[in-house]
């Protein structure tokens, strides 16, 4: 890849601008190919030398590398439980299909590292628990470009290994042994089962059985035993373990079981004890554990209800990272720190719910689209995507759209003031997607070429934290199109929208929020409101559809 200051010209089509420029005519922001169009506008407005980067034939373009890369990762995406974004500014995020804990390879992300310095990846540490959307990796090129034979040597690396993969909560019951000593309150025992019970419903994982019994070697081993069998046995003792001839672990070795490991290198969470029965694990609970705070012993459960094996050798590797206790220069540091960056809910809003009265007689979103209904075959080109529902807003002629979209996976939505114009229809979506939702995407019904890839881009660039709030497609063009994806904090601009204009007026009331992708394509721009937009759209598509 060339880099550097250039002259403006047309031996300058295809660059990429790597610093925004401001024009009379807007901003011509950094990262956007140039065309004849752009080149246009920086000799008109007198700019004679501006820095690009040049791709050479041997470069691949730093969407086209992550996604390279991307798809090495995912090799087994089904069996390792995570979903990739779309590439957006040469990144691409792989997120959590499951709650469970984190496996990395990580000799293999230090060799990949090692590679290139324009190809990164990074996750977050071996062995971390994650939930379902959490973000687990991150490709990001550095520049514009990287070089295609070093992309397929990090791809090889990858490829070859489960560089990442999450390994699902398995264990689904489990009981729990507290054990009492003279004098004990009831209440220092509910406590610790109350912090027990919060831990294992965190995980999903049912507490089935709870017992109290005296904190004696031959009353700890008759529950151990006696009990119902279940995936998981957790011994929360009346005093703390310090010897292998201590109450809990000779408990578990009367009982018949076996003791992998006393103790951990891991503070809280020192006194520890590890056993099996049979191929039951039984976890020592440390004294600890009667606090919801972080501590040894959740690594431990959580490895196991996740259907790990746990050594001693595994504890022992524990220590480094171990030293967890809160220390007055760093107060609370596992306290209101930042959230785990997590996959957005998005909802796609299907407006279908126009008269069609440009169209003539005919109802345009029942009109035949390659053997289907127009309606049917935009709904199933959207539900390809990673939105995460579905929405359809229905007014003139529901009934014939809703049967056009039967048994498809959609939620639709009546629109008794359709004929108020699609301000209505936006009412009405937003009033009926998920509570969960961070974004909603607002598509048009009538928009044949607008597919899973293109929503799927859009998503990617989402992100308010940065002040990509507001996405929206160009076309080929370069002009703005459909679908427009909206961050939450817009939900109420949109439902106070009146009449037939749309949500334009919030994209221009707050464009500094606005991030534009531009597509190779003519979709977001073909919509068919009339016979002649109909006609040449089947012109245009002729051998596609």
């Amino acid at each position: 890849m060339k880099f550097g200051p250039m002259p403006v010209g047309d031996a300058l089509v295809g660059a990429i601008l790597a610093h925004s420029v401001r024009l009379p005519e807007g901003v011509l922001k950094k990262g956007a190919s140039l065309g004849d169009r752009e080149i246009a506008m920086l000799r008109n407005a007198g700019v004679s030398e501006i820095v690009v980067a040049l791709l050479e034939p041997s470069d691949l373009d730093e969407n086209a590398a992550a996604a390279q890369i991307g798809e090495a990762i995912g090799a087994r995406r089904g069996e390792a439980h995570l979903r990739v974004s779309a590439q957006f500014t040469g990144r691409g995020n792989h997120y959590a299909e499951a709650q469970g804990v984190l496996k990395v390879d990580e000799e293999a992300v230090f060799r990949a590292n090692a590679v290139d310095e324009a190809i990164t990846l990074a996750t977050l540490p071996n062995h971390a628990r994650v939930v379902e959307r959490q973000m687990l990796a991150t490709v990001k090129i550095i520049p514009y470009a990287a070089s295609a034979a070093a992309v397929a040597d990090v791809a090889e690396i990858l490829r070859a290994s489960d560089v990442i993969s999450v390994a699902p909560v398995r264990a689904r019951r489990a009981r729990l042994i507290c054990t009492r000593t003279p004098g004990m309150k009831d209440a220092v025992i509910e406590k610790g089962a109350d912090a027990v019970r919060a831990r294992l419903a965190a995980l999903g994982v049912e507490l089935t059985s709870e017992s109290v019994t005296a904190h004696e070697t031959a009353a700890l081993a008759q529950e151990i035993a006696g009990g119902p069998e279940e995936d998981l046995i957790l011994v929360l003792a009346g005093s703390a373990t310090s010897d292998r001839r201590d109450v809990a672990p000779a408990a578990i070795e009367r009982a018949g079981g076996w003791i992998e490991r006393l103790g951990m290198p891991v503070d809280p969470g020192n006194l520890l004890v590890l056993g099996h029965l049979g191929e039951t694990p039984v976890i020592g609970l440390p004294g600890c554990a009667r606090s919801p705070k972080l501590n040894g012993a959740d690594w431990v459960l959580e490895r196991l209800a996740c259907g790990l094996t746990v050594s001693a050798s595994d504890i022992e590797a524990m220590g480094v990272g171990g030293l967890l206790k809160e220390i007055s220069s760093r107060p609370q540091p596992r306290g209101g720190g930042a959230l785990a960056p997590e996959r957005p809910f998005v909802s796609l809003a299907l407006l279908a719910a126009g008269a069609s009265s440009r169209m003539g007689e005919a109802h345009k979103l029942l009109l035949d689209a390659g053997g289907k209904p127009l309606v049917r075959r935009v709904t199933e080109r959207l539900l390809a995507s990673g939105a995460d529902e579905v929405v359809v807003v229905v007014g003139a002629k529901s009934g014939d759209v809703r049967a056009a979209l039967s048994g498809l996976a959609v939620r639709i939505l009546e629109n008794p003031e359709w004929s108020e114009g699609m301000a209505s229809s936006i009412r009405i979506a937003l009033q009926g997607v998920s509570p969960k939702a961070d974004a909603v995407m607002i598509s048009l019904a009538d928009m044949p070429e607008v597919d899973g890839p293109l929503v799927d881009r859009l998503i990617a660039a989402f992100d308010p934290e940065e002040g990509r709030a507001i996405v929206r497609p160009l076309a080929a063009s370069g002009r703005p199109g459909h679908p427009v994806l909206f961050g939450r904090r817009f939900f109420e601009a949109l439902s106070e929208l009146k009449g037939d204009e749309g949500a334009r007026a919030v994209v221009r009331e707050h464009s500094e929020f606005v991030t534009d992708v531009q597509t190779a394509s003519d979709a977001p721009e073909i919509d068919l409101d009339t016979p002649d937009a109909w006609a040449a759209w089947e012109a245009w598509s002729r051998g596609k559809i």
